[in-house]
């Protein structure tokens, strides 16, 4: 949403086939979300993919002196395992799964969410996910002819229908917070939006413990913290606006340091705003973060893998540098297209496998009008912003050709 108002499965740095993927996951459009979501919820199905749609793998016979695998807990689930609900395609589960989702809120003030928003809160338990990650703007905020009352019922809205159904599945939910939330645009030294600020700040005081996150520091939590999940380690700051302040981004240098985030096996940085403009009527400045090169060059000196956002309402998993970028797209209203693109916006809900062992993720992002996986040949090679150049994860500087290099930056406005 403004600041100022207010079929794709890719391994990183590596696509796995997905040109027939289309038949194999799609399902009749004419057939209701919401009914899809009712019949379907906690419920898995073997992948119906081609076998050129998984990572393929090679085993010698054990030995007869090896020593036996440990087996996992009854209903733990297995990595390499198809998962996903029923009718829809199951990407093998990686060694963690995440389901990432963002951007769902609808217009201003509305307690209430689109179709796709509620299907995709209904399914997330299907795919079995260790961590659901949301990258903000979960209401409808940043009106100041909002009153206290109002903003307070979007977030008991948010409540009831988001964030209770994945209570009661037992999954874990990690935040950010979005400039529809509670945005730290600020004029004079004082936030624009004092109410969202205060009412957000009040729903996450008396709902710290349903995120049933293990933190390293919830100091500032909603807006800057960070947590360790299995192998990984998160951070999350305040990216409502296009300024990360200044004293956040010390703490956030002094958290990656930490033995916790060494030792961890993954890092991993969220926040709203994305560092790089990748979508059209968002490549002006304030809807994408100030000194990015200065924010990505901190992240990659403490190797983080992955810098997660929202905002922008496209999805593109995108390369800067040694830094993976998941741009997320809208579950909610508002979808866009990106940059120099034509093709027609939706909805997108994200399952991301990690695989520890090589330091590398599996995004399966479904179209959540059509309920496909998206096509990573459809998403452009490179994005050429404002700001910088973002090339798709799956492709490297030496493959672009002379005229992608010499591409320009065409403002989506003019």
């Amino acid at each position: 949403m403004p600041l100022n108002r207010r079929r794709f499965v890719v391994l990183s740095g590596f696509a796995l086939g997905t040109a027939t993927l289309g038949a194999a996951c799609s399902q009749s459009i004419s057939q209701s979300i919401a009914q899809l979501a009712d019949s379907s919820s906690g419920q898995t199905t073997p992948s119906s993919a081609p076998s050129s749609s998984a990572p393929s793998s090679s085993a010698s016979s054990p030995s007869p002196n090896a020593p036996t695998a440990a087996l996992p807990e009854p209903g733990t689930p297995i990595p390499g395992t198809p998962i996903a609900p029923a009718n829809l395609y199951a990407p093998p589960r990686g060694d963690i799964r995440l389901a990432v989702i963002s951007d769902f809120n609808s217009e201003y003030g509305s307690t209430d969410y689109r179709p796709e928003v509620i299907s995709g809160i209904r399914l997330l338990p299907g795919w079995q996910p260790d961590l659901v990650l949301c990258g903000g703007d979960m209401v409808a905020g940043q009106s100041i002819s909002l009153s206290t009352a109002e903003v307070k019922a979007m977030w008991n809205a948010f409540d009831a229908k988001i964030l209770t159904p994945i209570r009661d599945a037992n999954l874990p939910f990690a935040l950010t917070i979005g400039n529809h939330d509670a945005s730290s645009f600020q004029q004079g030294g004082e936030f624009i939006y004092v109410i969202d600020r205060q009412e957000t700040s009040q729903y996450w005081a008396g709902h710290q413990t349903d995120t049933d996150l293990n933190f390293v520091d919830a100091t500032g939590f909603p807006y800057y913290y960070s947590f360790t999940h299995k192998d990984i380690f998160y951070l999350t700051w305040d990216a409502s606006s296009a300024n990360v302040p200044p004293e956040q981004v010390a703490w956030a240098e002094r958290a990656l340091s930490s033995p916790q985030a060494q030792n961890a096996k993954l890092r991993m940085v969220m926040g709203h705003l994305p560092m790089y403009a990748v979508s059209q009527r968002r490549d002006r400045p304030g809807e994408y973060l100030n000194q990015a090169d200065e924010l990505r060059q901190l992240l990659e000196r403490y190797n983080v893998h992955t810098y997660i956002s929202g905002h922008h309402h496209a999805y593109f998993p995108g390369k800067v540098g040694n830094l993976n970028t998941l741009h997320l797209g809208a579950l909610g209203s508002g979808p866009r297209s990106l940059l120099s693109t034509n093709n027609a916006p939706f909805q997108t809900l994200t399952i991301m496998d990690v695989f520890v062992d090589t330091a590398s993720t599996v995004y399966t992002t479904y179209n959540m009008n059509t309920m496909e996986v998206v096509d990573l040949q459809s998403l452009p090679r490179q994005i050429v912003g404002p700001n910088g150049r973002e090339l798709r994860q799956d492709v490297t500087l030496a493959d672009l050709t002379p005229a992608e290099k010499a591409q320009p930056y065409i403002p989506s406005e003019t």
